[in-house]
């Protein structure tokens, strides 16, 4: 008869098991691993020692409401003489006296989530609760990265560069993912417990966790809140009341935390950039490896004959849908695509943003860049929308009283220029519109005095210009619109002090007022992962004169070291949402 190990407790370890599967920045307190990777645990007996030919047991990992084998929710495994990483196993690592040291390695297509751990014997004994994710490090992992490098800035980097504009004029907003901030974990895995899938059928929906296409498709859909208890509320009227504009948001940590602590009820507003920087948080915060993606001059499709058709009215009066943005921002996901066969591995397009319906739900994507580059179609998901988006043709009409419609311009060329992310290790921006398109044509500067627009400025700091010419011989008419970035002031930032953990640190800021009028209820606010304690720390200043520089100096503690980014964010009266960063390298 087998002998029944008396357990006593049991120790997951869990600094050096998070440490070993790189969560150990979402804290130590809780165990955190990733697929198709060992993790260890120590078990304490309370008496007898452990006979391994003559102590048998079995473990159980389960997952979801309901954990069921048919689902794959539920994984029973014995304990073998070696570890094998490509499906659910245990081993013993060594024995002495009352301690037991397990191996355990979850299989590499398991589905991520919650899990609880219980050893069987007849009785049974629950050892704990750990979290799984995808794994970036282990070659089995439909999301590998081989880049160490790339793995650094799309998995654990916690802050990125996010660009705007146009393609003339390329802004930059700094923006913190935050993804091992205190509880953002927690708020992602909340997330996909209220999609739709998952209150519909929960074993299902768990199961289907095991794939990265399916779980980026889900998030895709949950970062905004057209038809679910998504997270955004998109809005582009200009008009925020009841919640702040889209512009005031430079970080997702706030933006996930105001939507648990709401009870899920959706976050106002959200327009492109912030639906994607959310979206790539909870992807990083997963183990999918993640960066935001800028098009410029981005066609939005409404009917999916691939081209952007203007139709105007003689008063110029626009009559149709179809329209291209001076940027539109997405994300891309790094994967394997075993449902497409090979050779579409690698980066692949999903889109946040609620635009169209993709069966039947606000949702884009992933599909590969791959297939955008090469016209291929009838790849899912959401191909022909994504291939719109920077390869479609623009086609302008005016259609008359009578109904006779008359086409006056158009361009092959317009559409998807300048297609940017952040470079990998750098603050610099990297131009990837060779993966989705072969070349087209240069774009060309055009300035204007702030004299001009200073009354009709909006929130984005856009304006758009249009021109129209006619041909007196030929009476053919001819358009060309050009949307205009003001550009920014400089916020200049100095630390002062020795930057160390937990040693009081200033930084000294300072901005310029490039008007010619005065700026008032001027307000400078700091904020950084591991640095300001989660939370934003905000100075008033006052009013800062015509060409004046407003400086001041805000204290702050890290809390973590390693290089961090801190970012400043201005606001006033005439000039809002003014971005700023510096690294700064934290010791020990």
């Amino acid at each position: 008869m087998a002998e029944v190990l008396d357990i006593g407790s049991c120790d997951l370890e869990f600094k050096y098991n998070n440490e070993e599967h790189h969560t150990d920045l979402n804290g130590v307190d809780r165990l955190i691993v990733r697929r198709g990777q060992p993790f260890t645990l120590n078990l304490h007996l309370q008496s007898g020692t452990f006979q391994p030919l003559a102590s048998t047991f079995q473990l159980i990992a389960e997952t979801g409401p309901v954990p069921e084998e048919k689902w794959g929710t539920k994984a029973t495994f014995s304990l073998s003489d070696v570890i094998s990483k490509k499906c659910w196993s245990a081993s013993t690592s060594c024995s002495h006296g009352n301690i037991v040291t397990l191996s355990i390695c979850p299989s590499p297509a398991a589905p991520i989530g919650c899990y609880t751990l219980t050893l069987d014997q007849g009785p049974k004994v629950k050892l704990g609760e750990f979290v799984l994710l995808f794994n970036p490090w282990c070659e089995r992992d439909v999301v590998y990265l081989e880049d160490e490098e790339m793995r650094k800035e799309y998995v654990l980097s916690q802050d990125g560069l996010i660009y705007r504009g146009n393609p003339t004029k390329v802004t930059i907003l700094p923006w913190k993912f935050g993804q091992f901030e205190p509880g953002i974990l927690d708020v992602c895995l909340r997330i996909l417990d209220e999609n739709p899938k998952h209150l519909k059928n929960p074993g299902k929906d768990c199961s289907g966790r095991r794939n990265a296409v399916y779980v980026t498709r889900v998030l895709s859909a949950m970062i905004n809140c057209n038809g679910d208890k998504g997270v955004l509320a998109g809005n582009w009227s200009g008009d925020y009341e009841g919640g702040v504009a889209p512009t005031h948001w430079s970080s997702s940590v706030e933006i996930l935390q105001e939507w648990r602590n709401n009870d899920c009820c959706e976050v106002c507003y959200g327009q492109c950039w912030v639906f994607a920087a959310v979206a790539c948080t909870v992807s990083r915060a997963l183990g999918i490896p993640c960066r935001v993606i800028t098009n410029f001059e981005s066609a939005h499709d409404t009917n999916q004959n691939l081209l952007i058709e203007y139709y105007y009215n003689m008063d110029r009066e626009s009559l149709g849908e179809d329209s291209v943005w001076n940027f539109h921002v997405w994300v891309e996901t790094w994967m394997k695509r075993p449902d497409l066969g090979p050779g579409y591995e690698g980066w692949q397009a999903s889109d946040p943003t609620p635009q169209e319906k993709s069966d039947g739900v606000f949702c884009c994507g992933p599909v590969p860049l791959k297939a955008i580059k090469e016209g291929e179609l009838t790849l899912k998901y959401d191909a022909p929308f994504v291939f719109a988006e920077v390869n479609a043709d623009v086609v302008k009409y005016v259609k008359l009283e009578d109904g006779q419609e008359f086409k006056f311009d158009g361009s092959t060329t317009h559409v998807g220029q300048c297609i940017s992310t952040k470079s990998v290790g750098r603050d610099s921006r990297e131009d990837i519109t060779h993966l989705y398109k072969y070349p087209e044509e240069k774009s060309f500067p055009l300035k204007i005095c702030y004299c001009n627009y200073s009354s009709v400025i909006t929130q984005d700091a856009l304006i758009r210009l249009m021109a129209i010419l006619i041909d007196s011989d030929t009476k053919e008419l001819y358009n060309k619109t050009r949307t205009i970035v003001l550009e920014d002031p400089e916020i200049a930032i100095r630390i002062l002090g020795e930057p160390k953990v937990k040693r009081k640190l200033t930084a000294e800021i300072s901005l310029q007022n490039p008007l010619p009028e005065p700026l008032e209820d001027c307000t400078f606010s700091l904020d950084g992962a591991n640095l300001t304690d989660g939370k934003a720390i905000t100075e008033t200043f006052g009013t800062v004169g015509p060409r004046e520089t407003a400086t001041v100096k805000i204290g702050f503690t890290p809390t973590c070291a390693g290089l961090r980014k801190l970012v400043v964010d201005f606001s006033s009266n005439k000039l809002s949402n003014i971005k700023g960063f510096k690294n700064v390298i934290i010791g020990k």
